[in-house]
């Protein structure tokens, strides 16, 4: 498997979603082949799982109060900002749930002075971090209000692969790592040893995926301070059978490989 995702990997630059196929269905052959689920073949423990945030989208203010009610199921709460109602945004989600919450920016703010007070503002209504606040190229602006912070300050558009890594040391606190970005399961533990090996805060997240992709991912959850692995949450047409989600927390199949079935 590593000889064949190295060859992979020197073969047509970029297209890691592609990438992140094969290694996904390479790691569930092999799994299978073993006869273990991943986190076994890693040595996680299951038990170590994160719940896992469930997304409330940018919306008007009874709509977002509908979302976060529907998401009652979940233990934390990741709220989309920077559509210019960002206040308004928190104080809706507030007004139904006092649950721990994170945001992601999105890179919408623009100013670091404003975004330092905001961030002041959402410790106070209990946000537990924050992600992507400012445009990725704002690197300077970005190091400032991370060191300046009183929330952990998350980079999700500002990486992709293992070699961005270096690149966000000092600048944020933490890394969103996306099997989808980076090429797939092999790429997102090396950035995750990686990052815990400078001290770096390790979330695992998604794109809009099927359950194949989130479990996949979830195999290296035990690794993670924070999930935010929903994307199969928020389709209709998933066709995989895959993690569950019991009282908020991510729950890991005992199936071998990346343990999902076709449906």
């Amino acid at each position: 498997m590593e000889d064949i995702l190295d060859y992979v990997d020197q073969i047509a630059p970029g297209n890691y979603a592609a990438k992140a196929s094969v290694d996904i269905a390479l790691h569930d052959l092999v799994g299978k082949l073993m006869e273990q689920p991943w986190y076994r073949i890693w040595g996680f423990n299951p038990e170590d799982t994160p719940d896992t945030s469930y997304t409330i989208g940018i919306d008007k203010p009874d709509l977002v109060k509908e979302k976060t009610r529907e998401a009652a199921p979940y233990n934390i709460l990741k709220v989309k900002m920077g559509g210019g109602n960002d206040r308004e945004m928190i104080n809706s989600v507030r007004s139904v749930t006092d649950k721990p919450l994170c945001v992601d920016v999105n890179q919408g703010w623009k100013d670091r002075n404003e975004a330092l007070e905001m961030i002041h503002w959402l410790k106070d209504q209990g946000i537990v971090f924050v992600e992507q606040p400012m445009p990725k190229t704002s690197v300077e602006d970005i190091a400032w209000l991370t060191q300046n912070s009183p929330l952990p300050i998350i980079a999700d558009e500002a990486l992709q692969t293992v070699d961005d890594i270096k690149n966000v040391f000092g600048v944020y606190s933490g890394v969103n790592i996306k099997l989808m970005k980076c090429g797939g399961m092999r790429a997102a533990r090396q950035m995750a040893l990686a990052a815990k090996g400078l001290g770096m805060k390790v979330m695992f997240g998604c794109m809009t995926e099927t359950s194949c992709a989130v479990t996949a991912a979830a195999q290296l959850s035990p690794m993670a301070d924070w999930a935010d692995l929903d994307g199969n949450l928020l389709i209709t047409n998933d066709v995989f059978d895959g993690l569950i989600i019991e009282d908020g927390r991510l729950v890991l199949p005992e199936r071998p490989g990346i343990g999902v079935l076709g449906c």
